[in-house]
């Protein structure tokens, strides 16, 4: 599906220059001369090359649209992260180059969303929180609750987050995976 230069955002994924790229990082700049652009920042889907590229509004790009299925994490093996379709019950392993930074955050039985173009998976999509337990964190200093400072704490996953002072070593808690922040106290 081809749109303007200017409807890009970010997660679009795109083809262009014989690729497939998502991109990360827009930004409107309306120079004093000239027309208006949008800056992109575009990372490659196959080998993860970074590209930033000008689009003008006369200008069409061809928006690639990914079938989107949900999956369950099962294991680990070597670098390879082994799935389940949850429907068929087929498996697919993904390197951890494509998860990347992310996969801090998988854990046993997790459903996610993966990104397919054909049968090549593109991309792992996490649940927006997730629960951790809270391995180690500095004792509360008295007087300190008042305040609405954080201080570390180390997760069972080895995430290191702010926390509450109320938030102690054994507590569970919910984390953003996108910001990677404490959100709130588990249930």
């Amino acid at each position: 599906m081809k749109i303007d230069g200017n409807a890009v955002r970010p997660g679009n994924v795109i083809e262009h220059k014989g690729g497939l790229w998502r991109a990360v990082k827009i930004a409107h700049t309306q120079p004093g001369k000239g027309g208006a652009y949008l800056q992109v920042e575009l990372k490659n889907l196959v080998d993860g090359t970074k590209l930033n590229e000008r689009f003008r509004s006369s200008e069409k790009v061809e928006r690639v649209t990914l079938e989107q299925k949900d999956y369950q994490f099962l294991y680990v093996e070597g670098n390879m992260y082994n799935f389940m379709d949850q429907t068929t019950y087929e498996q697919i392993a993904i390197s951890d180059e494509d998860i990347g930074e992310d996969s801090v955050f998988l854990q046993d039985g997790m459903t996610v969303v993966i990104e397919l173009h054909g049968e090549k998976p593109l991309g792992v999509r996490l649940p927006e929180k997730v629960t951790l337990e809270v391995t180690e964190t500095e004792p509360v200093v008295k007087g300190q609750t008042a305040s609405s400072s954080y201080k570390p704490a180390i997760l069972e996953n080895g995430l290191r987050v702010g926390v509450p002072p109320f938030v102690s070593a054994g507590d569970r808690i919910v984390v953003s995976t996108a910001e990677r922040e404490y959100v709130s106290r588990a249930d």
